[in-house]
């Protein structure tokens, strides 16, 4: 049996380039129970930090220790530390004793192991200004935390030889070489959901059988989709990137029963409900590859956003365990359902969705970061057709927009444009009347495009163009007074929906493909460390594209519309060997809960949603030679790239089903149909296939 758990390594990425890096999480797939040591949190980045001060029990936390003046905290070197998706053992080495730590749905399990001639020592935290209890041999513990309860209960393997408060915390004394399996029920409810869960989960269930358990349901997970060739580093990488995935909505559904941030209140419900979304991340390559594995799920995640329109009022753009966090731009959950939808998923309310997406589209401000209502800045959109600037120096007026954020208002408008495309699929496919006035909506890019320089740019109130802008450095910090993140040289190509159209205004898919051949070359006007002082997201870079954040990332499958996909292939092969590794090192820019690594799962594979809202995928150039998709409850499809080779990365031919294939997409219903993609590989590209 392969046991695809083995590949990942939990610690890759955990030291980032600039800003955000991964956690080494053990958990299972979409799972409650999220843990890893506790570590100096103002380190950033996770794998240098030198010093673990305890495990978690939700947000409270244990620490074991040895010795006659226990300080519970503890030094910890990599190199006497595993760490796999499904459990982890790291040496304190200060006290020499040995955690171990797995998972279950909603319980973490530890085994401790005390040297032989030391006192041994356990303290229990409750997290904050929570509360501890021991009755009958059991600990509980709760903290109200932004108004959401977070509770554990623990049950030990040995009776303490005693037991001191100090503090708010538990101080227990063991026995001398104990070896000490502490099981930790984890609740958002109450304390005695947390017992039940644990009772439900953990007993008679060894420690060694809990770990056993989860690298099964990992085991089966990563297996939806097996990869042959290709190398052992590129394997970690690959599976690794697909745990990534599986990270994101996180079920927090106890047993039918869920505590809700949007209303503060206890649900009985038996569908699961899914928090933790940064949908302007995931929409992109994170939510369609779940959706592809495991679409059930993925009904089950967009039934949990509309729960939470239908709890609050709002269908939210960064659901969070406490509720709705105002986080990035765009109303992108209508990108999530409506590619579902047009993709055959139903089982969720779809009328309840129009109303809901309706709503956020129609009466909710698009100032980015903020939760409002409509304000003049929205009502220049209705009128004019794009998301007024202000003049280079001007004061902001508006109340509700954000001092370190700003306007964005390119990037609001481009990103608007396509929630309302995707508004006016789901219309059409609903039979609605508003699909045509979303339709031409949707064209309302083309307002933010300069044809006097070829550029996206900000536009004021009155329609003037901003004065001296230059699409590389304008808009301050992250380019924000007109972009998110990013600059003009990226937003520019953030028409997902229209490629076509934006090649129109172009000059035809000579100048998309002269654009796209600059973009990969262009430098920065001054140093690179300015550069990116000024764009710290924009990591990864290859020129002016920057691999480090999502705006980019359909961008090089873009040569498949001006009839060169033969460099599309180039560039991703370029991409991901330049920018993606098995190291702490190995991801380019803020992973961001699954997207990042979802673009790599894809592209690796062959092939990447340019546009979710489309059934469509865009083929480019797999690492492996054979990849095997198996969707839960559906038929295998394959990827076969015959004579495959890190220099064979073109394509000279293809069949789908045994029949010649000589076009650049591929559908959603063909791979759910189950069959057979067959690439020829070549060393030098073939400019007749699929041109």
């Amino acid at each position: 049996m392969t046991h695809y758990s083995d590949y990942v390594d939990p610690y890759i990425g955990s030291i980032s380039y600039l800003l955000k890096a991964t956690q080494p999480l053990v958990h299972l797939p979409h799972a409650m129970a999220q843990i890893r040591p506790v570590l100096d949190e103002s380190i950033n980045d996770h794998y240098l930090a030198p010093v673990i001060y305890g495990f978690p029990v939700n947000r409270g936390r244990i620490m074991p220790d040895a010795g006659d003046a226990p300080v519970f905290f503890s030094l910890y070197d990599h190199d006497f530390e595993e760490v796999k998706c499904y459990r982890g053992k790291v040496l304190l080495e200060d006290s020499g004793v040995t955690a171990e730590y797995t998972v279950t749905e909603h319980c973490a399990v530890y085994r401790f192991l005390y040297p032989a001639e030391k006192r041994a020592f356990l303290r229990v935290s409750p997290g904050g200004e929570g509360r501890l209890t021991l009755e009958d041999g059991r600990i509980t513990g709760s903290e109200l935390w932004e108004g959401v309860p977070f509770c554990f209960a623990l049950n030990l393997s040995e009776e303490p030889l005693n037991t001191d408060r100090k503090d708010g915390t538990l101080c227990l004394e063991f026995r001398p070489g104990a070896s000490l399996v502490v099981k930790a029920g984890f609740s958002y409810i109450d304390t005695a959901q947390a017992a039940y869960n644990l009772e439900k989960e953990t007993d008679g269930v060894s420690f060694d059988e809990a770990a056993d358990r989860a690298r099964a349901v990992w085991d089966e997970t990563l297996g939806r989709i097996e990869v042959e060739g290709g190398t052992e580093k590129e394997k970690r990488i690959f599976y690794t990137s697909l745990y990534r995935v599986h990270q994101r909505m996180i079920d927090i559904t106890e047993y039918g029963r869920y505590f809700s941030g949007y209303d503060r209140r206890v649900h009985e419900d038996e569908t699961h409900f899914y928090v933790n979304d940064g949908i302007w991340d995931t929409y992109r390559g994170a939510h369609p590859l779940q959706l592809l594995l495991d679409p059930e799920r993925q009904t089950d995640m967009i039934r949990s956003y509309l729960r939470m329109y239908s709890q609050s009022g709002w269908l939210p753009t960064f659901p969070h365990l406490t509720g709705n966090r105002a986080v990035m731009i765009g109303k992108h959950s209508s990108a999530m359902i409506a590619d579902a939808y047009l993709k055959g998923l139903r089982g969720f309310d779809t009328e309840l969705a129009w109303e809901a997406m309706v709503k956020n589209q129609e009466q909710a401000t698009k100032l980015p970061w903020s939760s409002g209502l409509r304000n003049e800045f929205d009502a220049c959109y209705d009128e004019k057709g794009f998301f007024p600037a202000l003049k280079e120096g001007e004061e902001e007026f508006l109340k509700d927009a954000h001092p370190f954020e700003r306007r964005q208002c390119v990037s609001v408008t481009l990103e608007t444009c396509y929630d309302e495309w995707c508004l006016a699929q789901y219309a059409k496919a609903l039979g609605k009347p508003e699909a045509e006035r979303y339709a031409q909506r949707a064209e309302n890019y083309k307002n933010v495009f300069d044809p006097r320089t070829g550029f996206m740019a900000p536009r004021l109130a009155d329609g003037s163009w901003v004065e001296n802008f230059d699409p590389v450095r304008s808009g301050g910090q992250g380019g924000r007074a007109y972009f998110a993140e990013c600059n003009s040289w990226t937003y520019t190509m953030h028409v997902q929906h229209d490629v076509e159209g934006l090649a129109r205004l172009m000059g035809g898919p000579k100048a998309l493909e002269n654009y796209l051949d600059r973009l990969f070359v262009e430098q920065y006007g001054l140093s690179k460390y300015s550069f990116l002082g000024q764009f710290p997201d924009e990591t990864g870079l290859i020129g002016q594209f920057c691999m480090g954040n999502e705006p980019s990332f359909h961008i090089p499958y873009l040569y498949n519309y001006a009839g060169k996909p033969w460099k599309t292939q180039r560039r991703l092969r370029e991409i991901m060997r330049w920018w993606f590794d098995d190291t702490p090192q190995g991801i380019c820019g803020d992973e961001d809960g699954g997207a990042m690594c979802a673009w790599f799962v894809f592209s690796a594979m062959g092939f990447y949603p340019v546009c979710p809202g489309r059934p469509k995928y865009d083929i480019g150039s797999p690492i492996f030679e054979r990849v095997t998709i198996r969707p839960k409850g559906g038929k295998p499809f394959t990827i076969e790239a015959k004579g495959n080779t890190s220099k064979t990365k073109y394509i000279r031919s293809a069949e789908l089903n045994g029949k010649p294939w000589n076009q650049t997409k591929l559908n959603h219903s063909d791979i759910l149909a189950g069959g057979k993609l067959t690439l020829h590989m070549d060393e030098r590209p073939n400019p007749e296939w699929g041109a």
